[in-house]
């Protein structure tokens, strides 16, 4: 299943500047997603982080790929309306940096769910180079 903007705002409560996925390019709710963001240098992060040699900060990757777990999270029918909250950070690493005019690849799975917390596996390419991989843990509320 993929999702456009129009179609990922249905799902997610984010808006722009601080809505960090272009679009769902497959979608198995409640096990898995793939998103992309396609990163312009006009991004509000590039401006600061930093001016002459801009990097997307770590914390905005983590973000993104959050974002990219949530979609799966709330495309489950019981899950329509409500909010995924990041709960958990393990195992954050950071391989390559991000650059203005990078595709950022992003991949989420889902671990475990028990009630309304669990936790996802998530990564992030540009093009076919790792870049970031973390444990994500989430409540749902």
């Amino acid at each position: 299943m993929e999702l456009n903007i129009d179609q990922i705002k249905e799902l997610l409560p984010h808006r722009e500047p601080f809505l960090l996925l272009d679009r769902v390019i497959s979608l198995e709710p409640g096990v898995s997603s793939d998103a992309v963001k396609t990163l312009s240098e006009d991004e509000f992060f590039f401006r600061g982080h930093f001016p002459d040699d801009p990097v997307m900060p770590g914390v905005m990757i983590l973000e993104a790929m959050a974002q990219t777990a949530a979609v799966a999270v709330l495309a489950l029918e019981e899950n329509h309306g409500k909010t995924v909250l990041l709960a958990g950070v393990k195992n954050a690493r950071f391989s390559k940096p991000v650059l203005p005019g990078d595709t950022l690849c992003l991949h989420s799975e889902l671990k475990k769910m028990l009630g309304n917390v669990g936790s996802v596996k998530v990564s992030a390419k540009a093009g076919e180079e790792l870049c970031a991989t973390a444990d994500l843990s989430f409540a749902v509320v």
